[in-house]
């Protein structure tokens, strides 16, 4: 089979996860590259960052294609004397293209919601927050577990199902607490809790919980508990690691899509941990 030209790559891409499903503010799309430009490796990452395009330009891809975007923020320039310029320059000058699929991946069915809800075990899952009555995309997933579980247990399941980070993996709630129906949104979450506690779930995961959202979810529960359980626990990611285990589903798509076409191309997750903390502090032993 030949190759195809990055115009149906892009093409492809924009089937699976529509443009106009990402939120307003975002940018997503094609970044760089010439769309009449063959295509025949492409990289698949969460951070356009240096050492992801130094990774594509040693493996010689001609398409990187990650979940963050590079340029969110409006620009006026890309001197190289910047350094998200000088990632633009250094991608034109190795022949590598750059697209973007962030939002609209997020909401996408086999998007990074359904990946996590994948790579956690989650299953019968539906959109937490669903973009159409009845649909299967939106924001987030909620499913249930083949057996409950302890919550200790079930964070254990998540730490082994993401990338390790300096981070690691958190948990807030009663750890012989019953977790059987889940909700998850990759990526920073805790904007979601009023959708998370009418979802009636035992556990969220998500990435970026931040002290203050995640305290006051966590009293309103145990106020609200009674002689119950106080639900929902909370499980929190690095960001990164909550987004992942989408690369591997959005590579395993586009090669599929693209035979489908007749066209063929060589795909490749990237493997480097791209999240900004690089290494966790613990006091010396024995000191107070």
């Amino acid at each position: 089979m030949s190759s195809p030209r990055l115009a149906d790559v892009v093409h492809v891409l924009e089937r699976r996860y529509p443009p106009a499903t990402a939120e307003s503010w975002d940018a997503v799309g094609l970044v760089v590259g010439d769309p009449a430009d063959e295509v025949r490796k492409v990289l698949f990452a969460v951070d356009p960052v240096a050492a992801v395009v130094d990774e594509a330009v040693a493996w010689g891809a001609d398409l990187v294609v990650t979940h963050h975007p590079l340029l969110l923020r409006g620009v006026t320039a890309v001197g190289a004397d910047t350094f998200k310029g000088a990632l633009v320059h250094r991608l034109i000058r190795g022949g590598v293209g750059l697209y973007a699929a962030h939002t609209n991946a997020d909401a996408a069915v086999g998007g990074v919601a359904d990946a996590l809800a994948t790579a956690i075990g989650l299953f019968d899952t539906t959109p937490l927050v669903a973009a159409d009555e009845g649909g299967e995309t939106g924001i987030g997933r909620v499913g249930v577990l083949r057996e409950p579980v302890a919550l200790r247990e079930f964070a254990a399941r998540v730490a082994a199902a993401v990338p390790a980070t300096a981070q690691g993996v958190r948990w807030a709630g009663d750890p012989d607490g019953i977790v059987g129906r889940v909700a998850v949104v990759g990526g920073s979450g805790d904007s979601l809790f009023d959708a998370v506690r009418a979802a009636g779930v035992d556990a969220y995961v998500t990435a970026d919980l931040r002290h203050h959202p995640a305290s006051e979810l966590r009293e309103r529960a145990e106020f609200d508990a009674g002689e119950g359980p106080s639900t929902p626990y909370l499980v929190d990611l690095a960001h990164f690691a909550s987004e992942w285990p989408w690369l591997d589903h959005a590579a395993r798509d586009l090669a599929a899509d693209l035979a489908a076409l007749g066209t063929t191309v060589e795909t490749r997750v990237s493997t480097l941990r791209t999240d900004p903390w690089t290494g966790r502090a613990t006091p010396p032993e024995g000191s107070s």
